[in-house]
């Protein structure tokens, strides 16, 4: 006789919906942006019911919260990990900013969402906080607090220093990817990378 489990199958189909609907609701802020996307929209696009849609997110800010969160927990995992930084300085930055330039060059979905955001954050102030709460302060507390468990380094203020790091890498990221840059302002990486690091392990000595 087969026993079917009722509630991991509902949780299953619940978890597969919601997916669904965060996939197809990508699609429509990639296309329309934030102000041109529906819930109707992301319904179609999701091959769910408006009233699928709504079962699970109350509006569309909602909806756009959840898929930015999910966006950051993603990239975070990828680039820090899922336990605290430990390691040489020289090495552990020099990976960071490697697996972050490289998640940002490699993942167009995220490079185009992120055109969507900055391009809709002056209309809507709200979804740019979202972002700055979700995606960099996180990174910047991880980076904050390894720099100051590392009395080596001799850095006096480990969160100013964290976000210059963050803020190379992004700047590099928005003007060469973003902002169809490479070709005006030719840089690998690497280069970038190693000069900010460079400068905060050196500083020391």
């Amino acid at each position: 006789m087969t026993h079917i489990k009722v509630g991991t199958v509902e949780r299953d189909s619940t978890v597969e919906k919601v997916e669904q609907i965060l996939q197809g609701a990508m699609q429509e802020f990639l296309k329309h942006g934030y102000a041109g996307t529906s819930m109707d929209k992301v319904a179609v696009a999701a091959g769910v019911s408006k009233a699928t849609v709504y079962s699970h997110f109350q509006d569309k800010e909602g909806l756009f919260k959840v898929l930015i969160e999910k966006l950051a927990r993603k990239k975070f995992n990828h680039i820090f990990g899922t336990e605290p930084l430990e390691g040489k300085p020289i090495t552990v930055l020099r990976q960071i900013g490697t697996k972050a330039l490289e998640q940002m060059e490699t993942d167009q979905e995220h490079c185009a969402f992120m055109r969507v955001l900055i391009g809709e954050s002056g209309r809507f102030p709200e979804l740019a906080q979202i972002c700055v709460r979700a995606m960099m302060k996180p990174s910047l507390e991880a980076l904050s607090q390894y720099m100051g468990a590392h009395p080596e380094l001799e850095i006096n203020d480990p969160e100013a220093v964290a976000r210059i790091l963050v803020g190379t890498l992004v700047h590099f990221h928005i003007v060469q990817d973003v902002m169809h840059g490479k070709d005006i302002l030719p840089m690998e990486s690497d280069r970038v990378i190693d000069a900010v690091t460079h400068l905060i392990v050196n500083s020391a000595k």
